[in-house]
């Protein structure tokens, strides 16, 4: 009688570091961590020289292994001289690879010190440290980033090349820009339905040419709503009688003091959007991105118009 083959089982615990920490269950997780706090020798190194980076909004706190220094742990502030000497302290005690978790904003000057250094950063994201037990405290938690790092657990994040994170900068600039332009937009018609001037009812946007021009001309003291109707654009839809009445309001000078201050705000954003505009052009010319035939043909702002849906045609 033959003899049933025995079923392989696959321990949880082969092969840890193949995986990464967010790949692992709940159970190869605990022995994984068992495995690293007792420092057994079964785990691979994958990382024989690794750090580990606590990053905080005062100071951050450094952990090398304890034969690299007789302080294996050092605090370093966040002042440019304070990262250039953890730098240093760094390839000192010859770490070449080093793991951080991306906190805030904090960690950016610190990728960006010791990556001109020569050192190798990870850009570790906090969902895969975060369920660790017993690692509260700042110098711990560096110690532990160390060890995760040196066993190959951890899976460095995605950071694009220096000229993309230009560009990406000077692009959220215009976007935050464009975004504060929409609200002082509102406000200029809450002022102005407030005033019971109707005049989005018969405008489809009071920031097009006949809007801005109503608008500057009731900043100015104009509150004939006839006079103020001969604004209109030939385009727009609405006649000059329907304009006319919609500006038949009931002037207030708080309201009116609104309407200016969301005016000069909003022409403020557009004038830094511009400024962005160049700046965008000017970056893109640099980097060969668009020769000089199509600068002069098209215009500087012409991969704008394109990207932005409206900002190609005038509006009314």
């Amino acid at each position: 009688m033959k003899s049933k083959p025995q079923k392989r089982t696959k321990k949880a615990t082969d092969h840890p570091t193949q995986r990464h920490w967010h790949e692992m269950n709940r159970k190869q997780r605990r022995e994984t961590m068992r495995k690293i706090q007792s420092e057994e020798i079964s785990l691979e190194v994958v990382h024989p020289n690794a750090a580990g980076i606590d990053i905080g909004n005062e100071s951050h706190y450094v952990a090398v292994p304890p034969s690299r220094d007789s302080q294996p742990v050092q605090r370093f502030g966040c002042t440019t001289a304070e990262l250039k000497a953890m730098a240093a302290w760094l390839k000192q005690c010859g770490i070449r690879t080093v793991a951080m978790q991306s906190t805030g904003v904090y960690w950016i000057a610190v990728y960006d010190i010791l990556e001109q250094a020569g050192l190798e950063v990870y850009l570790v994201n906090a969902r895969d440290t975060k369920n660790l037990p017993g690692r509260k405290s700042d110098v711990q938690e560096s110690q532990w980033l160390m060890k995760l790092h040196t066993y190959g657990l951890l899976r460095n994040s995605f950071r694009p090349a220096q000229q993309i994170r230009t560009m990406r900068t000077y692009w959220r600039q215009r976007n935050d820009l464009v975004q504060s332009t929409g609200r002082h937009i509102q406000r200029m018609q809450k002022a102005l339905t407030q005033m019971n001037l109707q005049l989005a009812n018969v405008l489809s946007d009071v920031s097009g040419v006949t809007g801005q021009a109503i608008i500057k001309a009731i900043l100015g003291g104009e509150r004939d709503p006839h006079k103020l109707a001969e604004f209109r654009d030939p385009r727009v839809k609405a006649s000059e009688e329907q304009i006319a009445q919609s500006l038949e309001g009931n002037w207030q000078e708080e309201l009116l003091f609104v309407l200016k201050q969301e005016q000069d705000g909003y022409e403020f954003c557009r004038k830094q959007m511009a400024e962005c505009d160049r700046q965008l052009a000017q970056y893109l010319h640099q980097r060969g991105r668009m020769g000089h035939e199509q600068m002069e043909d098209r215009g500087p702002f012409c991969f704008l118009a394109a990207a932005l849906p409206g900002q190609s045609h005038q509006r009314r």
